[in-house]
């Protein structure tokens, strides 16, 4: 159990604390992590979980670890995944930001912030072609592109929060779910 408990905290300290950007940018990186490295979970329960945590209130990597946490160890490896989430960002928000805000104004510093952007926008990109995928794979590619196009136009065009979308798109699929099984 010991060499559980080192896991989860190393699994999670590495992905939060190379998640620059906060929980978004986090999230593949917890993805690579519990999924491919750890497989405490396959990438359709990842799924599930990032799409219930993020019609949750408050940070998602929070969420995340507490769920993984849990899951794999019980309440103690929620607190020991979740402090593993917490402690990277609260460690360097009390002493980077001090530097930052000391040399704000220095090129290398305005550089740095700038240039891992791409990193992380290669990140995301490749965590929904994944999602994209087992979409695919599970409901067809119509009903994927259809249900991400209306997503698109509501996210875009309206101002309905994520989340009720959210909670839309599972009451559609337990609707379509449901109704397929008794055919």
């Amino acid at each position: 159990m010991l060499q559980t408990w080192w896991e989860l905290f190393w699994g999670f300290f590495v992905a939060n604390i190379l998640g620059y950007g906060g929980g978004p940018a986090s999230i593949p990186l917890m993805q690579e992590e519990i999924v491919n490295h750890y497989h405490w979970m396959t990438t359709e329960q990842f799924g599930d979980v990032l799409a219930i945590g993020n019609a949750l209130p408050g940070p998602i990597a929070t969420k995340i670890a507490a769920f993984v946490g849990y899951h794999v160890a019980g309440w103690f490896g929620a607190f020991i995944a979740t402090f593993a989430t917490i402690v990277p960002s609260a460690t360097a928000l009390i002493l980077l930001l001090r530097l930052l805000n000391k040399h704000r104004t220095s090129p290398k510093v305005k550089g740095m912030t700038l240039l891992v952007q791409p990193v992380i926008a290669v990140l995301m990109i490749l965590l929904t072609w994944e999602f994209g995928q087992l979409s695919t794979d599970s409901i067809g590619i119509w009903q994927t592109l259809i249900i991400a196009g209306i997503s698109l136009w509501v996210m875009t065009k309206t101002k309905l929060h994520p989340a009720i979308l959210i909670v839309i798109a599972f009451a559609y699929g337990a609707l379509v779910l449901s109704h397929t099984m008794y055919l």
